[in-house]
């Protein structure tokens, strides 16, 4: 490698353990010196955990017939594949109700709203260079034009007590109905957090805060009016809570 530079490749090879045990010392000596790429590298890695833990056991599992003939013929890198898993990936384990605070427990059940909301979570999350479409800088703009899409006011909830600062957010398909939209937040450490919000599916009235929890990674979702909210963020149940109590309040006109 070049001692003066290190190249977006290597770095992904790094992250990935593709590198020969000397090249790696070599690229461990670079990060040494260099603690801005160094918490870059970190911050891949953790997505690379965060990745495995959620869907190493979905990779075990069969591949749909449908996705065969596919798969045959491509060959996607392993982060967009796992992506790509999360399709037909149905968010399990759903522990509990959570009605303003008070648990009731419920059954394992298959939620599009919040699937889709995870899927955009670690695909934009993982995102270095472009985690959103348009910055916190631009709170204003970015608030009114998600807000006329989705035909519905909108706020950016303060979460900064719990640590997170608003980043920005996207535009994103959301279900048969129209539009969605993302925005993001990121501690000082680099841990992040998406607030997802889509006109409600049909069929779908008020709900209470309810929570699916998949190795590590939580769900938090409710309905109000004509949207539905999800915040997805790796933390306790409790702080997201709080933090979607926060949210409600923020979003209730």
């Amino acid at each position: 490698m070049n001692t003066s530079t290190l190249s977006e490749s290597e770095i992904q090879a790094y992250v990935d353990g593709h590198l020969s045990p000397e090249h790696s010392a070599q690229v461990e000596a670079y990060l040494a010196e260099h603690p801005d790429i160094d918490k870059r590298v970190k911050s891949y890695q953790e997505q690379n955990r965060m990745l495995h833990g959620l869907f190493d056991h979905v990779l075990a599992e069969p591949l749909p017939d449908k996705l065969a003939a596919v798969t045959a013929r491509k060959s996607w890198h392993k982060r967009y594949w796992v992506a790509a898993m999360m399709g037909w990936f149905i968010i399990g384990g759903l522990t509990g109700y959570l009605w303003r605070g008070e648990v009731t427990h419920t059954v394992m059940v298959s939620v599009p709203f919040a699937e889709r909301a995870a899927i955009a979570h670690v695909v934009y999350t993982a995102e270095m260079l472009h985690p959103v479409e348009v910055g916190a800088d631009q709170d204003s703009h970015l608030v009114q034009w998600l807000a006329r899409r989705l035909g519905h006011p909108l706020h950016t909830p303060d979460l900064s007590k719990f640590g997170y600062q608003l980043m920005g957010g996207r535009l994103l398909p959301g279900n048969s109905k129209g539009v969605a939209a993302q925005f993001m937040y990121q501690t000082t450490v680099g841990r992040r957090l998406t607030l997802y919000i889509s006109v409600k599916d049909k069929g779908t009235g008020q709900t209470a805060f309810r929570i699916a929890d998949q190795d590590g990674q939580q769900v938090m979702y409710w309905a109000e009016d004509n949207l539905s909210f999800a915040l997805i963020g790796e933390t306790d149940h409790q702080r997201l809570l709080e933090m979607a109590q926060v949210t409600y309040q923020a979003m209730s006109f």
